[in-house]
């Protein structure tokens, strides 16, 4: 098995990759295969709500001048995927969330490709915001239909300068016990088959 973190910050050694890290210890004591997705610092253009990907229906996004069909493939491989990201004015990054759109809104149009995986999020932030953040990352999880394990809090961690985060203990634990479910999680869903996917009904409300 393996998981892949998507590390949303602009900085590869910030505390957004302390907390990735943490959790990846965990999964990795369990012998589960982890790896670090830097794009924070990399340029994606926003999704332009075109509809390509679901009239196509090839897993792509119609723009393929940066790095989001090859992640997205990357995301698919794989069998757990961490969302990791910054606060930005109590929100995700830039980057992390032109980025998210159009990962998981390609997923969408393709169903099948990321759901019943198992999905967790996590956010480092100085002083506040965290909480949003994180709310606003679980949507795209639970959007794609993947299976969301817990930990003993939000998956929030402090922490100004890079390192920092591992001052707290709390945020710590928090990521180390989310890990552990995580990987309990990855065990425990491989043991029935999955059930059969259900055909999206889509309605609009404007008639």
């Amino acid at each position: 098995m393996k998981v892949i973190a998507i590390n949303g910050s602009p900085s590869k050694e910030g505390n957004t990759a302390c907390a990735l890290k943490l959790v990846g210890e965990e999964l990795e004591k369990e012998g589960i295969d982890f790896e670090i997705l830097h794009i924070g610092n990399k340029v994606v253009r926003g999704c332009m709500g075109c509809g390509a990907c679901f009239k196509n229906r090839d897993e792509k996004c119609i723009y393929a001048n940066d790095i989001v069909n090859e992640s997205l493939q990357k995301m698919k491989d794989v069998d757990g995927i961490i969302l990791g990201s910054p606060v930005h004015f109590a929100g995700v990054g830039g980057t992390m969330k032109s980025f998210l759109d159009r990962c998981f809104y390609v997923a969408g149009a393709n169903r099948g490709m990321l759901s019943r995986k198992v999905g967790a999020s996590v956010v480092a932030v100085r002083r506040s915001g965290g909480v949003p953040a994180f709310n606003q990352l679980n949507n795209y999880l639970l959007y794609a239909e993947m299976n969301v394990p817990a930990s003993n809090y939000w998956n929030v961690i402090h922490g100004a300068r890079p390192g920092e985060a591992l001052k707290d203990e709390e945020g710590v634990q928090i990521m180390r016990v989310l890990g552990k479910n995580m990987a309990w999680t990855l065990r425990n869903g491989t043991s029935e088959p999955r059930p059969e996917m259900e055909k999206k009904v889509m309605m609009n409300f404007i008639r």
